[in-house]
């Protein structure tokens, strides 16, 4: 559009503006925040309502006075380790749980936590009452 015979019109031009706008777009896309790396947590999972334990999931208890069970099966310290690689020999998640009497020592539920590890289970949780 012109201006009248008087006086000129003046436009803005917005090439460079946009030429500024692509260099901070381009500037921003190339230097993303990277997320930090951290160790990696498994967060709990709220319990699902089902009738009885499941059977895909192994228990070790530790009495306090030193025995021990596989899912209600009785077993012995030599017997632990065998047992748990049968059980895990066809399974592709190795977890395993423990759960113990409040009255049991530390040292026996280590023990156990090492029979467990020994054998090739990476995950070991523990389990314990009901709040």
């Amino acid at each position: 559009m012109g201006g009248n015979k008087k006086g000129s019109l003046a436009d803005m031009n917005v090439v460079p503006l946009i030429d500024i706008l692509l260099v901070l777009l381009i500037i921003f896309m190339v230097i993303t925040p990277t997320t930090p790396n951290g160790l990696r947590a498994v967060i709990p999972q709220p319990a699902q309502n089902i009738d009885g334990p499941s059977p895909f999931l192994i228990v070790v208890q530790v009495a306090a006075n030193g025995d021990l069970k596989i899912n209600h099966e009785v077993s012995s310290w030599d017997g632990l380790g065998p047992r748990l690689e049968e059980i895990f020999r066809t399974r592709a998640e190795k977890v395993a749980f423990i759960q113990s009497e409040p009255e049991a020592r530390f040292s026996i539920v280590a023990r156990a936590i090492d029979v467990i590890h020994s054998v090739g289970i990476e995950q070991v949780g523990l389990m314990t009452e009901r709040m």
